[in-house]
């Protein structure tokens, strides 16, 4: 039986392969065998870890949040004023380099399939729960700051996770309407109706 460093480590491949796999086919398209030949393994292998192709998607979207969070915590910490903090999340779940265009084509998948499957839906519920959790706790900072409306936080946070989905998926789409500048421009001038002065 491999160690467990080596477990690990497959297992983390299969599942960067699974996403980079739903990504570029969608789910419905998708066979364990794509994964396989992405992760420079066997259909064996995958299924060593995963049941079944809804076990390995499920297990994929979560590791597809985490890497998520993981990339954006330093966020988090690097910027003091709440505003350029805020700036800084949401600029990185624009989807203008390949890896966040891959990350949302397969958040867009996770959707489709949460329609019809509940443990989905509670994972989905989960990645809001703690997006809605982070973008709030920036509002509060704001706040507290002076720099942000007295708003609640949370029907704030819900609104700016709400329009950064739909122009996302906009310019994923490649909607002549809303390109990266445009979805950029929408930002800001959100930005500038949540302080309480005009921001430079």
């Amino acid at each position: 039986m491999p160690r467990p460093s080596v477990e690990a480590e497959r297992r983390e491949q299969i599942l960067a392969a699974a996403c980079d796999a739903v990504a570029e086919m969608g789910f419905k398209s998708l066979r364990i065998a794509d994964v396989a030949r992405r992760a420079g393994t066997s259909t064996g292998t995958v299924h060593y870890y995963f049941d079944t192709k809804t076990d390995l998607m499920r297990a994929a979207f979560e590791w597809n949040f985490a890497r998520s969070l993981d990339r954006r915590r330093h966020l988090l910490h690097e910027q003091e004023d709440p505003l350029q903090r805020l700036r800084s999340f949401v600029e990185s779940y624009i989807p203008g380099d390949e890896e966040t265009v891959r990350a949302w084509r397969v958040w867009a998948e996770l959707w489709v399939e949460a329609l019809h499957d509940t443990e989905l839906q509670e994972l989905n519920e989960q990645v809001y729960g703690e997006w809605r959790r982070l973008v709030a706790g920036i509002v509060r900072d704001g706040q507290d700051a002076g720099l942000f409306r007295d708003e609640d936080p949370v029907l704030v946070a819900n609104a700016l996770i709400g329009m950064i989905d739909g122009l996302a998926l906009q310019v994923i789409l490649g909607s002549r309407s809303m390109t990266l500048d445009r979805m950029r421009a929408v930002c800001e001038q959100t930005f500038r109706s949540l302080t309480t002065h005009s921001p430079a």
